[in-house]
């Protein structure tokens, strides 16, 4: 089997998209997804996806959250190697190491290309830094994510496809769970 990391976009946030971790944990055993564990309270979800592809796994889980739950929401699916390449492939390692709360992993329903990579450069009016690699944007917020204009609606709207992001603990609390 193998395992893999679902995220859930925008649920649980400002108490909009009410998800109960227990309802998530119930809907992907029901769907046969075995080990299926719920990670924090924000939408994140291990399990064993089989051999099935991440892009598929989205799509099922999507449709069947929003007929079984009532919540329309996107999920972004990573296996285990994929997310293990994420916490290598970081081209931040100082500030992983010195603020990792104020570095964010966005993962995204797809790489954008870098024409639309740099028109969200552009649109930076802050210290923030980014860098895609693949389906991910890897954020670096020094001033703090709380009071930037580097929103998730800007970074969708530049780069053309949704995403949803995760601050380097979290991002390392995961891969020690897929390992």
């Amino acid at each position: 089997m193998t395992r893999h990391i679902a995220l859930l976009r925008a649920i649980n946030v400002a108490g909009q998209n009410r998800v109960a971790m227990a309802d998530l944990r119930i809907l992907f055993a029901d769907l046969g997804f075995a080990g299926a564990q719920t990670i924090l309270q924000s939408g994140n979800v291990l399990f064993d996806g089989g051999r099935r592809q991440p892009a598929a796994l989205e799509k099922l889980l999507e449709r069947e959250t929003g007929a079984r739950l009532g919540v329309a929401t996107d999920y972004l699916v990573r296996t285990a190697a994929e997310w293990q390449a994420i916490v290598a492939g970081n081209p931040f390692p100082d500030e992983a190491q010195r603020d990792p709360g104020h570095l964010v992993v966005v993962c995204l329903k797809s790489a954008p290309p870098v024409k639309k990579v740099a028109a969200l450069q552009a649109a930076i009016h802050g210290r923030e830094t980014i860098r895609a690699v693949g389906r991910n944007l890897y954020i670096v917020y020094p001033d703090g994510i709380g009071r930037s204009k580097l929103t998730t609606a800007l970074i969708e709207s530049k780069l053309g496809t949704r995403g949803t992001g995760r601050n380097w603990n979290t991002v390392l609390k995961f891969a020690a769970r897929v390992d």
